[in-house]
């Protein structure tokens, strides 16, 4: 006889979606029922597998005084100090072995206890239910109350109602829930986020009186032809729709018809409305707009939209996925002073409460399911769960929780039915059921490339090629792809510096019609709050299997500070763009929205003087209609005396909004009137020997043995000054490491460039000028960079012309081409007039405006959370820095950091970097560019910065 010892598996490792929940519904955040939050301080033990401990810490009486407190919602994980183990980063591999349904035996489980009592207002038994709702638990949950065990689910990021209102009692109600990290669940999420367990969402008692609302479905469309809306509320309850702004009070399911102001991300027009049941008043926020594919576009209220988005993961730094309200308001504020339109929920459907800002603001939304099966991958797909019929189940489940749940929000337009699930059946059914349940909006998933269940051709990380091709209408494909239109639901990886190459991919947006738009990859860096690392990502919590900072690749950083990618994107999507050259004094102002007109936006312009603003006013621009374009005249240019002149025309808001106040820059354009003169020095003086072992040249003092500066009108230069073409290599340099395209950061290293050794050749004294032959290689290759430096003086500044010569077969670009000196570390201020006031690179330098700017050595740097070449101004004309003054023949990239850059290359993470004691400046003749490979393609060509023969200039004098 054997005997097999009972484990927690069944339940765990059951494909279904759970047990005694009830029928979805729509959700909205009050009505006049009430409610109880059970959120705030829960009882908490941890075990290390499911089975560990037995059911009885449910029943009443149970003594938890021993357990550990945690706030829900919330993640074990992150409280506690890791007593209740640590986080796990994947990007797509699972960190369990794949044996689907199966599940490890090391299953962490938490089991929570709440004790609470029914306020003293709460209805009695007899007027009505009770409902106990959860928003989000993962990955799985057992759920009792009072000792009955109610129910089960799977589906971390979906809602989950339980009818409990025969349990309840006036005092000392016991809730218990049991969540286990790893289920059949968990191989549904494999989504490229932090492995997070616990109950990370609200938990709500909502009483249910008789006669309350069921479920419901707001119709409200929109006819543009004309301008009136339809609508019709379809109630499981039957009742009454009232809109006193539209003098509608009709029973529910009476369509009707009236003259409505329309609902559109740029002119989010609500209307307060009220389902009113027999036993509940439920407020609705309507938008009437409609959603068609028609033309091969996707259009709404019959124009074309394009795509201006983000991709959003959930995230706080220290709190992971359990967001508060205020946070998820800070998002959607900054996404729209951004001037960004549209939110991708990667992937998963968010907290409801997020897109009823979306609603209010004005965001349009593709809602993504909770849906991820991507670590099938590894084995060519095969077990995928999409396609095996025992998983459907679950699937339909989950595509109709985020349906049922989001169905009412306006600002939803689009549904996708998850992200890098592979293809099969379980996809085709979830759409099949989409589309019947709701033929008001879209339906999009990435991974169906013939488009056979999908609305939309979606892609992602195509490169600027392919993407033009596919406008061209040359990209091939079914009959059905080619007729629909095409979204990039994931480019311009945000990963450290970048994305590269942005405005490339907007023009090619804004030039073929097919082509509406994208989402950059994404919104935030997941770095986690560490006092040891600043912010952590993968592997700083000792996991086995993990994939680096490939979590930090937002458009903000962790705390949620605007990076230079997100003030770039605001450039390069901006609704008003603003061109022209200023030799004719006119300015060309082109609308680019797709709804509205130029009347909330007013105009100024302003005219500088090597950088310096000396006269502005107001400029009258029409309210153009979206798509039209006006060429308004200028104010004649003052006389700029000599000097670069150029103007700058500003767009901002005419009056308060509700995510910005009066006088916001929306959009802002340059040109010029005159150019910059060339700084210029005429030879004069002649290098002199000081008797010390140094010459004199003008203000300049040099080693006379190798002709390397060690003082510039009485600054002292520390390292000399020589060539540099090493910059720390971003994540986009590195690239991924499945990406099949040359990259660069490796070929760097390989190369050697990160270790190049400088040889002297000569030190040669002319009549006016001292002049110095370099060679500059990497050990073990026979390539090289012949460099000559060339020093020449008035006696007052000093000039160095820079020859660098390649000599050899160079097969790859340079990282940046310059010179690299130190100064004393008391450096601290930097003034300098060129582009700012942030960060630019040959491809991310659309933002960088054209100025006088001041700043600190330290305010230069970008914070990347894993470090990594930062911090360079474009196209500087002059820098000051430590009481030396430097200008450029042509401009230049100015850089100045604290630290060297090999010491910037071998940081893990900030708290690495340590200031010494000199500041480094590097004056850059070109930068290679940044592109997006961290995921996408990397440069464009144009971008490159080739190896050959280059000459630039430089004039020091003092600071003024």
């Amino acid at each position: 006889m054997s005997f097999r010892t009972p484990t927690a598996g069944g339940f765990v490792e059951d494909v279904s979606p759970g047990s005694g929940a009830l029928a979805l519904r729509a959700w909205y955040p009050a009505s006049d029922a009430k409610s109880l939050t059970l959120n705030g301080d829960w009882r908490l033990r941890v075990s290390p597998t499911a089975d560990a401990e037995d059911d009885s810490f449910a029943a009443p009486g149970f003594d938890a005084g021993g357990w550990a407190r945690v706030t829900v919602p919330g993640h074990w994980v992150l409280q506690g100090d890791g007593a209740f183990g640590s986080p796990i980063y994947t990007n797509h591999l699972y960190p369990f072995p794949v044996d689907p349904p199966r599940v490890p035996t090391e299953n962490p489980t938490g089991d929570h206890l709440r004790v609470f009592d029914l306020p003293s207002d709460w209805p009695a038994a007899s007027e009505g239910g009770a409902v106990l709702r959860f928003d989000g638990v993962d990955s799985c949950a057992r759920v009792w109350l009072n000792g009955t065990e109610i129910g089960g689910f799977k589906g971390s990021r979906l809602p989950h109602e339980f009818a409990v209102g025969r349990l309840l009692k006036p005092s000392g109600n016991v809730l218990a829930v049991r969540v286990h990290q790893w289920s059949a669940g968990s191989y549904l999420e494999d989504q490229d986020q932090w492995w997070l367990p616990g109950i990370f969402r609200d938990v709500t008692l909502l009483h249910r009186p008789a006669g309350c609302a069921g479920d419901f479905f707001t119709h409200a469309s929109y006819d543009h032809v004309t301008g009136q809306g339809t609508l019709r509320v379809d109630s499981e309850v039957a009742g009454r729709v009232a809109v006193p702004a539209l003098d509608i009070d009709v029973a529910t399911g009476t369509d009707v018809t009236v003259p409505v102001r329309p609902w559109t991300a740029e002119t989010p027009h609500l209307y307060d409305g009220e389902l009113i049941t027999p036993g509940e008043r439920v407020p609705l926020r309507i938008g009437f707009r409609t959603v068609e594919l028609a033309d091969g576009l996707i259009k709404v209220n019959g124009r074309p939209i394009l795509f201006k988005g983000v991709n959003r993961h959930e995230w706080h730094p220290e709190r992971g996925r359990a967001l508060d309200l205020e946070t998820m308001r800070e998002d959607v504020l900054l996404m729209k002073r951004h001037n960004l339109n549209a939110v991708r929920t990667s992937h998963y459907p968010p907290h409801p409460a997020f897109l009823d800002l979306c609603d209010e603001y004005g965001l349009w939304v593709i809602d993504e399911c909770d849906l991820e099966t991507h670590g099938f991958v590894e084995q060519g797909w095969r077990d995928n769960p999409v396609d095996d019929d025992r998983w459907t189940p679950a699937l339909l489940d989950r595509a109709a929780r985020m349906v049922e749940r989001d169905k009412n929000h306006p600002s939803v337009v689009v549904w996708s039915l998850g992200n890098e699930a592979g293809t099969g059946r379980g996809l085709t059914a979830m759409a099949d059921w989409i589309h019947a349940r709701d033929a008001t909006r879209l339906v999009h998933y990435e991974g169906d490339l013939d488009c056979r269940d999908t609305d939309v051709y979606s892609r992602m990380y195509a490169s600027h090629e392919e993407v033009a091709r596919i406008g061209e209408g040359l990209d091939g494909g079914t009959h059905r792809r080619r007729r629909l239109p095409l979204v990039l639901c994931e480019y311009g990886h945000a990963m450290g510096n970048g994305p590269g190459g942005l405005a490339d991919y907007q023009e090619l947006f804004e030039r073929f019609g097919r082509l509406q738009g994208g989402f950059v990859w994404e919104w935030i860096d997941h770095g986690i709050r560490d006092e040891r690392f600043g912010y952590a990502y993968g592997g700083d919590f000792g996991e086995a299997l993990h994939d680096g900072n490939f979590v930090c690749d937002g458009l903000v950083f962790p705390d949620r500070a605007p990076s230079p990618g997100l003030l770039e994107y605001k450039k390069v999507i901006e609704p008003v763009t603003i061109e022209g050259d200023g030799a004719d004094g006119t300015v060309r102002i082109t609308n680019k929205q797709d709804f509205a007109d130029l009347s909330a936006f007013t105009f100024t312009w302003s005219y500088q003087v090597d950088g310096d603003t000396v006269a502005s006013g107001g400029l009258g621009v029409p309210a153009l209609a979206p798509g039209a374009s006006a060429d308004v005249k200028l104010p004649p240019a003052p006389d700029g005396r000599g000097a670069e002149t150029g103007w700058t025309v500003r767009a901002s808001l005419a009056a308060d909004t509700l995510w910005a106040g009066a006088g916001h820059e929306v959009a802002w354009g340059q040109g010029t009137v005159t150019a910059r003169p060339a700084p210029a020095v005429t030879p004069a003086g002649t290098p002199a020997p000081a008797g010390d072992g140094t010459l004199v040249l003008g203000p300049g003092v040099f080693d006379a043995r190798t002709g390397a500066p060690r003082a510039i009108g009485g600054v002292e230069v520390r390292g000399g000054l020589r060539l540099d073409v090493w910059r720390a290599p971003t994540d986009n340099d590195d690239g991924a490491p499945w990406q099949s395209d040359i990259r660069y950061g490796p070929l760097w290293r390989k190369l050697g460039l990160h270790r190049m050794l400088h040889r002297l050749d000569a030190v040669e004294h002319e009549e006016h000028a001292l002049t110095v032959r370099t060679r500059v290689a990497p050990a073990a290759r026979e390539l090289g960079l012949a460099t000559v430096y060339r020093w020449t003086s008035d006696g007052e500044r000093l000039a160095l012309t820079v020859t660098v010569t390649p000599e050899g077969d160079w097969t790859v670009p340079l990282p940046r081409l310059g010179v690299r000196f130190g100064l004393d570390g008391a450096a601290s201020r930097v003034r300098w007039f060129g582009g700012g006031p942030g960060e630019g690179y040959p491809d991310t330098k659309t933002a960088s405006r054209i100025g006088r700017w001041e700043s600190t050595v330290d305010d230069l740097q970008t914070p990347y959370v894993r470090p990594q070449e930062n911090g360079a101004r474009a196209d500087v004309r002059w820098a000051e820095i430590g009481g030396l003054r430097v200008e450029g023949d042509p401009e230049f990239w100015f850089t100045a950091r604290r630290w060297t850059t090999e010491q910037l290359d071998a940081a893990d993470h900030r708290t690495d970097l340590v200031p010494g004691d000199t500041v480094w400046v590097n004056l850059d003749h070109g930068q290679h560019g940044i592109g997006s490979q961290s995921c996408g393609p990397g440069p464009l060509p144009t971008y490159r910065l080739r190896a050959e023969r280059a000459t630039f200039s430089f004039v020091f004098s003092p600071a003024n």
